[in-house]
């Protein structure tokens, strides 16, 4: 079955020619023109992944990020017209999956397009599941839990957390996570291995500090510490 991109920008001349470009790849094309239409076709079509555009009428793009991460770790790409690195860092801060800068041509859309949801279609592969006191991490489905309670995370941040967990109390330097969990086709900086372990972290604030941490290590990267109990 053809993935479902959600297109959600209030230009109409782009969204035509970003859904020509996505139908030529073959992907199945939704679209909104303003932030709480997107809204509403993501709960209700759950596409797989979403193009979306800061600048929106209604409800602008960060809003409609976050109404998205609240149920879904669906990839996201943010569109800005914005040049400024604080809007894309908050656009990464708050879950965002990549960003494209307007204006673009439609291949480098693709590219992007095609290298996030690779990405995520590779979160993992293992039919286990590691318990470390009351987070369970079950490989096979890619579940997160506390106390039973499901864990909401982006597929960088779910394959990240994975890649950690999976190699316990080893540390990777921020370029060898980038390699691993990002690929070599990443193009952009290593600050999203820090903001990925910051939402991580924050996605596992409930998590007994008895059992485990993720630990940043100065000067070396970051570990995913089991406590012996």
């Amino acid at each position: 079955m053809n993935k479902t991109i959600l297109v959600a920008e209030d230009e109409e001349t782009i969204s035509r020619v970003l859904s020509v470009y996505l139908k030529h790849e073959g992907y199945e094309v939704l679209q909104a023109f303003d932030g709480n239409d997107a809204v509403a076709v993501f709960r209700e079509k759950s596409p797989d992944l979403v193009l979306l555009d800061v600048m929106l009428p209604g409800m602008e793009g960060w809003e409609v990020l976050q109404e998205i991460r609240k149920v879904s770790a669906c990839p996201v790409i943010m569109l800005t017209a914005l040049g400024d690195i604080d809007y894309k860092l908050k656009g990464l801060n708050q879950g965002a999956d990549d960003y494209i800068s307007k204006p673009f041509i439609g291949e480098e859309v693709i590219a992007r397009v095609n290298a996030v949801l690779r990405r995520s279609s590779k979160i993992l592969e293992s039919d286990n599941r590691k318990q470390i006191g009351n987070l369970s991490i079950h490989f096979d489905s890619h579940l997160v839990t506390i106390d039973g309670e499901s864990v909401i995370l982006t597929p960088k941040d779910l394959s990240l957390l994975i890649f950690l967990a999976e190699r316990p109390n080893r540390t990777f330097t921020r370029e060898e996570l980038i390699e691993h969990v990002w690929g070599m086709d990443y193009e952009g900086s290593d600050r999203a291995v820090d903001l990925a372990v910051k939402r991580i972290r924050q996605a596992l604030i409930n998590w007994s500090s008895a059992y485990g941490e993720i630990r940043t290590l100065r000067g070396l990267g970051y570990q995913f510490s089991v406590y012996e109990k």
